[in-house]
């Protein structure tokens, strides 16, 4: 409160604080009481802070707008204050855990301009016991109708220049860069999840939730300083955002995180979004899957016709009867519809996605897959061509139910959709809404690549299993900088994973690619097997070809990890350093974790106080070799089985690039 002693004020019962002159001021505080947030119109402009433990997190912030009929930034008074409390449970069809308790409190803050048209809006500030989440309310009125945003003025004035993970927000695509660290004020203009670490060792996380008809949300440092500033991704006209009262915005979220356990199992994000509007989830199923993706990235098949076609009728099968073989859920094929000859990213028109190429039999692998209890998995490139694949929607996911076809990899490889607007502006969120809405009224799972940043709609639409929006294993297969260094799996977890689920694609155990020889995958094999508890996803694939797999002990764990889970922990890390990451099986008493290491080789003693004490487990460990070297030697794995309890202090050595995986269940 410090930062308003120029008010004199009194505490009332409702938490506002009414100042002497008839402003008021209004404070929220989170459930626990140990964060509070301020609100103030001091001279008139609408500003707030936070405070966490009685220090304060983000300095007096503004608020408000830039319209095209006007900005909404001062003079305002505030006309009415609502508040309210929740404290309530809500179960996911999948997850990291099953049961999400959400519980708040809010401030509902209506404001009016002094002057003028004297148009209102809303701020609601909700205070949850991790952070809290705001977002804007334009009510109809008379005085405002239709209308553009032409810049948001939310800031996040933070106390401190804390060091900050991030990818920049126009100088990439589909948010495929490496995360680079920087103090806040030496920021670029980036995007969010944004994650920053204290001085005092905890974690704070802008991001945004419910983006609904509106632009993504980017920031940038004020004029070098440590007070981030919105910047919505425009249109290519320039506009940020086409509204029209009543409208909302998206909620604006910020993760107060005591440690990095605290900061993987915050669900603001998902709190702040819609309750499921799909009645029926019983054709939701999360699982894992292969295809012939890394082959194509090897140059061994073409997604095109002619000799060297992956998706065939032939080839199909083989990876069906393997997955079979292997209790694996799903087998995905890439390249089998019309459109992939010639140029497919300059003439993404071309795409027909109910038309297979002549040598794949769509309506018999469907039937075969059926027989081997294995869904097929459909592949709908664009090519960026929003306009054509919107024109084949209700055909297109027609045919898939139709087929028994349960689940889509969409894509967007253009830097543009329809060569004109970006992937995360106003037109591109209204796409992806599109998809997902139609694909959830055939009964049809998406895996979406090339999106707009994750901003929790999976609570909304649960179809929407998982998405890619970060630089995955893929650039391990042909990339110019010879792929991602071994950093970047220890830094994806708290950065891109707090988005929601990615689709990174691993579990090679074939490292170099005789194509692109100056690429390769930095890792061991135990760390590509830790990655399937490290990094989460509901549908996971196993990356390789078959005949890596085959015969290869280490495959094992792909075979038995599961990706639905009931609990998850942290129970140990440094971002950019190492991981380790313990989840609950949701359908067993086993747990499984996953250990990684960046370049350096690591010695960890993991406690497994997570068991239950009165109960005793074998682990089943697959570690690296003591010669294992990401560079040198990366297939050295050694599995080997242990008792362990809830005592148990787990040594576990990892080597330069290296993981280890373990399935912990109950024995004897």
């Amino acid at each position: 409160m410090k930062k308003f002693l120029n008010f004199a004020y009194i505490l009332i019962a409702a938490g506002v604080l009414f100042a002497c002159d008839g402003r008021r001021r209004v404070q929220i505080a989170s459930p626990d009481g140990r964060t509070v947030i301020s609100f103030a119109t001091g001279d008139g402009l609408p500003v707030y802070s936070v405070d966490k433990d009685g220090g304060t997190v983000i300095n007096p912030s503004q608020l408000g707008f830039s319209l095209s009929v006007g900005d909404l930034t001062a003079p305002f008074r505030i006309k009415k204050v609502t508040r309210a409390s929740v404290d309530e449970t809500w179960d996911q069809p999948w997850g990291e855990e099953v049961t999400v308790r959400n519980r708040f409190n809010e401030a509902r803050i209506e404001l009016q301009e002094v002057f003028g048209k004297k148009r209102l809006f809303r701020i609601v500030f909700r205070a949850f016991d991790e952070g809290i989440g705001f977002r804007y309310e334009f009510p109809e009125q008379p005085n405002l109708g239709a209308f553009e945003i032409t810049d948001e003025r939310t800031e996040f004035a933070l106390a401190e220049d804390h060091p900050a993970w991030s990818i920049p927000a126009y100088r990439g695509e589909y948010y495929e860069s490496l995360y680079e660290k920087s103090p806040v004020s030496r920021l670029d203009t980036v995007c969010v999840p944004l994650t920053m670490e204290t001085a005092s060792g905890k974690f704070i996380a802008i991001h945004e939730a419910n983006l609904t008809d509106y632009a993504a949300m980017n920031l940038y440092p004020v004029d070098g300083s440590t007070v981030l500033r919105t910047d919505l991704t425009p249109w290519s006209n320039g506009i940020k955002v086409y509204a029209k009262t009543p409208f909302v915005s998206p909620w604006r979220t910020v993760t107060l995180a005591d440690d990095l356990n605290g900061l993987v199992n915050s669900r603001i994000m998902l709190n702040l979004n819609e309750p499921c509007r799909i009645d029926d989830l019983s054709w939701i199923r999360p699982g894992k899957y292969v295809g012939i993706w890394w082959a194509i990235h090897q140059d061994r098949f073409t997604w095109s016709q002619g000799p060297r076609h992956g998706a065939t009728t032939q080839n199909m099968k083989r990876y069906i009867d393997f997955a079979a073989s292997h209790h694996l859920q799903g087998v995905l094929a890439e390249g089998w519809n019309k459109g992939w000859d010639g140029d497919w990213v300059s003439n993404g028109s071309d795409f027909r996605f109910s038309e297979a190429c002549p040598d794949f039999d769509t309506e018999a692998l469907s039937r075969y897959a059926a027989t081997k209890g294995i869904a097929l998995i459909g592949h709908h490139e664009t090519g960026g061509a929003t306009l054509n694949y919107e024109s084949q929607l209700e055909e297109a996911f027609a045919f898939c139910s139709r087929l028994g076809i349960h689940s889509v990899k969409t894509g967007y490889v253009n830097a543009l959709l329809d060569k004109k607007e970006r992937h995360s502006s106003q037109y591109g969120v209204r796409h992806y809404r599109k998809v997902i809405e139609t694909a959830a009224r055939y009964h049809v799972m998406i895996d979406n690549h090339e999106p707009v940043m994750p901003t929790g709609l999976q609570r909304t639409y649960p179809n929407l299993m998982t998405q890619e929006g970060v630089r995955g294993q893929e650039y391990d297969a042909w990339s110019t900088d010879g792929g991602n260094p071994p950093e970047h799996t220890t830094i994806v977890p708290f950065t891109r994973g707090l988005a929601g689920p990615m689709d990174f694609t691993f579990g090679t155990f074939n490292f170099k690619n005789p194509v692109h020889p100056q690429t390769r995958v930095q890792s061991t094999i135990a760390k590509q097997l830790a990655l399937y508890v490290v990094i989460y996803s509901p549908l996971q694939m196993a990356s390789d070809v078959p005949e890596s797999y085959e015969n290869h002990p280490a495959f094992e764990f792909i075979e038995i990890v599961p990706v639905d889970w009931a609990q998850t922990i942290v129970l140990q890390g440094a971002i950019g350093d190492y991981v380790a990451t313990a989840r609950k099986d949701k359908h067993s008493e086993a747990w499984f974790l996953g250990a990684i290491t960046d370049e350096n080789a690591r010695d960890l003693k993991l406690s497994l106080s997570v068991l239950d004490r009165d109960r005793k487990y074998v682990a089943r460990i697959f570690r690296d070799d003591a010669q294992a070297n990401w560079k040198t030697n990366p297939a050295a794995v050694v599995i080997e089985d242990m008792p362990v309890d809830a005592a148990t202090v787990l040594d576990l050595s990892l080597a330069p690039g290296g993981g280890a995986a373990l399935r912990i269940q109950p024995g004897e």
